[in-house]
């Protein structure tokens, strides 16, 4: 009889924990996606809309996908803190901290307060262009300001996410970890549209490409297959990045669209997407082999190690790959290399099929660099990883 109450407790927890309501995705993470979703597909769409109709109006669909993404990421976490804060959910206090005389998950104040910054840039970005010009440049102050409320989401959502997931086990965890994937899979995007102009096929033989990619992706990749706990985490974020660019440089030209902002210097009649993706899904391999063989070394080692192997492979598959698309061969709708914003005359439309001029010196003292850089973010990548992969609240 002793022994027999607790095998019937266990049982009782492992059916408890089997259930279909113990293996459900919480709520708010699933308005978290949808939320970041929104808002990268959005920032896509936009910088489509002003390559191929300009910025003719603030209401556009576009921005409003934008700042649907940023609503609904503050209505769901100020949620989320008040109902910890005044409700009577001992799970939520459990994962919770405190703030301001508020509680709630560490995330959700993150996100809450990315979402209203997000919000806060709508009206200031409206009065900045009815001012300055519809068109004027991409880092404008709102602009700066839409971008930091951004980064307060994502990272927001990943830091409720990263949350749930260290705190689950067995089929739950898993699927966490797909979940927290895909999200780093989105800050990926997010990342390498924002250095969509230095990253262009026509600038990988030159140091700036290679640069500009060793400042912040291999951070990325690195933290977040680290925090995931996935063998190939970093090859699953930048497959499923890149998977994202190829959809939409295949579907956006099939949607009908003409400038409405002059000067026009190139006759647009279609939706003109982004460039090819980079190839990034091969020096992501790298990162996870190189992290399993040497995963227990010294930091700064393994960061050196992940740095190396990154630039070395990013070199190794970029360099031909660049060379092939500049070539005849790329200039179909399978590789892209024939859109153009209507911004750009038809005169220059050479310049994209003709690399930047460098020296072979250049090139190496910017590949050094590279793996400065690379070195430098991986450790950061290592540390910030780390971090989020000891986060329960």
């Amino acid at each position: 009889m002793a022994h027999s109450m607790p095998m019937d407790l266990a049982r009782e927890g492992l059916a408890e924990r089997a259930s279909p309501k113990a293996l459900a995705v919480p709520w708010y993470i699933w308005s978290g996606l949808v939320a970041v979703s929104s808002i990268a597909f959005g920032l896509y769409w936009d910088i489509s809309w002003h390559m191929t109709i300009g910025r003719d109006t603030f209401w556009t669909p576009a921005h409003l996908l934008i700042q649907f993404g940023g609503i609904l990421a503050a209505i769901t976490c100020s949620y989320l803190v008040f109902a910890t804060t005044f409700g009577h959910n001992p799970r939520l206090r459990e994962a919770s901290v405190g703030m301001w005389g508020f509680r709630g998950p560490l995330g959700a104040f993150l996100c809450a307060w990315g979402g209203v910054t997000m919000v806060t840039s709508a009206p200031f970005d409206n009065w900045w262009h009815n001012s300055f010009g519809l068109d004027v440049q991409i880092l404008s102050p709102p602009h700066v300001v839409l971008a930091i409320g951004i980064l307060g989401v994502e990272i927001g959502f990943m830091v409720l996410l990263v949350a749930q997931q260290n705190r689950a086990d067995g089929a739950l965890r898993a699927k966490f970890t797909r979940l927290f994937l895909y999200m780093a899979s989105i800050g990926l995007f997010l990342h390498l549209m924002l250095l969509a102009e230095l990253i262009d096929p026509n600038q990988m033989h030159a140091p700036m490409g290679y640069r500009a990619l060793s400042l912040g992706a291999p951070m990325i990749l690195v933290a977040y297959s680290l925090a995931s706990d996935h063998k190939w985490g970093a090859t699953i974020i930048a497959a499923s990045a890149m998977a994202m660019r190829i959809f939409f440089l295949w579907t956006f030209p099939l949607f009908p669209a003409t400038p409405k902002l002059g000067p026009v210097y190139t006759n647009v009649t279609h939706m003109v997407p982004l460039s090819f993706p980079v190839l990034l899904i091969f020096p992501a391999m790298a990162i996870d082999l190189v992290r399993q063989r040497l995963g227990n070394r010294n930091k700064w080692l393994l960061a050196a190690a992940l740095g190396a192997a990154y630039v070395a492979t990013l070199v190794a598959i970029e360099w031909p790959w660049a060379s092939f698309m500049v070539s005849p061969l790329a200039r179909n709708r399978i590789f892209g290399m024939i859109y153009f914003p209507y911004q750009f005359p038809s005169t220059l439309h050479y310049l994209a099929y003709k690399f930047e001029p460098t020296t072979a010196a250049e090139m190496a003292r910017g590949l050094v660099i590279a793996c400065v850089s690379a070195t430098a973010t991986s450790r950061l990548g290592l540390a910030f990883g780390g971090w989020l992969a000891k986060i329960r609240r």
